[in-house]
């Protein structure tokens, strides 16, 4: 499926505005901590993530630990869950599970699964785009739009330097 073929649903400068609403809102929802970590899951969860964290850099004294989160997104139960951090480094933190987009909850409820293994502060979610197609009961507590779909058609986020776009397939 060529990128050119989807329906634009939001450009470069979209995405950038919401990514700044959302890192305002985790820096309001931890404003009382020294340190949270900033968890996204691979791929595009990840480059979100790393995004956030650059904006909450920009905006708020918090410190920001990034955390690569690798989960088999087709069989989430088929492999181990594994993170670029230890579980001593994120234990009594505050966590935000970070994905691209939130489709059936299946990912992030996972993503949490694995973080609840050892005690941890806070745990919150954030994802760019929410489809509400859930299967389990898993809510974005940061998201940057919600988009109402029919379960045949698919969200695709590219995420570049200088042309990042959400696609409707």
């Amino acid at each position: 499926m060529a990128a050119t073929t989807g329906i634009l649903i939001l450009n470069h400068k979209q995405i950038e505005q919401k990514i700044r609403r959302i890192a305002y809102q985790i820096y309001e929802n931890n404003i009382a901590e020294k340190e949270i970590i900033l968890a996204g899951i691979t791929k595009s969860g990840y480059k979100l993530a790393k995004k956030l964290n650059d904006m909450l850099q920009e905006i708020s004294p918090l410190q920001t630990l990034l955390c690569k989160v690798e989960i088999n997104k087709t069989a989430p139960l088929s492999d181990q869950i594994k993170t670029s951090l230890t579980p001593t480094q994120y234990q009594d933190k505050s966590i935000v599970i970070i994905d691209d987009v939130l489709n059936s909850g299946a990912t992030l409820m996972y993503g949490c699964k694995h973080f609840l293994e050892v005690p941890v502060k806070k745990l919150q979610t954030a994802v760019l785009v929410d489809r509400s197609h859930k299967k389990f009961p898993i809510n974005a507590d940061f998201k940057g739009i919600s988009l109402s779909t029919s379960l045949n058609e698919m969200v695709q986020v590219n995420f570049t330097d200088t042309d990042s776009k959400v696609l409707l397939f």
